[in-house]
């Protein structure tokens, strides 16, 4: 009896760390008091991608971090979905924890969210920390489009000759040496994939009206620093901080600098 008492409370706890959203299951964590915290992870992560950064901040502030759809814990979108449909999944979070206002921080791809989610949505954001943000398109060369076209040739020649039985297999070995490596990893969310890189979120940088703190790794070869100065450029309040010898993931490479640094551009708003 003790201990399906205790499975009870066990199953009480975490049920509190999903919010059911559109029929999806969405992972969270929250922790501390004070003004809301929201982060956001980039492609391939998950909540706990911003361990140290939640960890540090919950000390001091109301911190809240998610597993997007199909990241982590969360469930997996019936459909490819673009920036678009996670900006509106995010928009259900805030009104499902009654968060009315939040400083946002994201990086990478959660920093595509930031962009959308800050320019459609300003009564709901005090300040921005996009850290090596995803959001611009890069220039297309021939070269690309060329690696582009020869990809959708060479799948469509791997399906045409391949029996039913064994395309799967087939399409997986496929992608295993022909894809990029976020192609590759993204499984069942490559046509997630394909939307989200193809949108580029430019001309939403200056309808955003809340400040926005630029992070940026001097190495970062994913979403290189040159992004970063054509979004300070862009964004009406936008300030650059780069951090020498990072790279992509310079929230951890400089792990103690950018814990000081946000805290103290929060505490801004007190």
């Amino acid at each position: 009896m003790v201990g399906c008492a205790f499975k009870a409370r066990l199953l009480e706890r975490s049920s509190l760390m999903y919010l059911k959203i559109d029929n999806m299951d969405i992972y969270y964590k929250e922790a501390g008091h004070g003004q809301n915290v929201v982060l956001l992870h980039g492609w391939g992560g998950r909540a706990d991608s911003f361990l140290p950064v939640f960890n540090y901040l919950s000390q001091k502030f109301k911190v809240y971090a998610l597993d997007f759809p199909g990241f982590g814990q969360s469930t997996l979108p019936d459909r490819p979905w673009g920036v678009n449909d996670y900006t509106r999944m995010l928009v259900r979070f805030f009104e499902e924890l009654k968060i009315d206002k939040a400083n946002i921080i994201g990086h990478s791809f959660g920093g595509r969210v930031s962009i959308m989610f800050a320019a459609l949505y300003p009564q709901k954001v005090d300040k921005v920390v996009l850290v090596d943000s995803a959001g611009i398109l890069p220039k297309r060369t021939i070269k690309y489009y060329f690696r582009v076209y020869r990809f959708k040739i060479i799948k469509k020649l791997y399906i045409m000759f391949t029996p039913e039985r064994d395309k799967n297999a087939k399409l997986e070995k496929f992608y295993k040496k022909y894809g990029s490596k976020d192609y590759r990893e993204s499984a069942n969310l490559r046509g997630t994939f394909v939307k989200v890189v193809n949108q580029d979120l430019k001309g939403y940088l200056k309808n955003i009206k809340a400040p926005v703190l630029l992070i940026w790794g001097e190495n970062d070869k994913d979403t290189p620093l040159n992004n970063a100065k054509i979004m300070e450029r862009e964004i009406p309040d936008a300030g650059l901080v780069v951090f020498k010898g990072a790279g992509h993931f310079s929230y951890l490479d400089k792990i103690n600098d950018f814990n000081i640094i946000v805290s103290k551009y929060f505490e801004g708003n007190e």
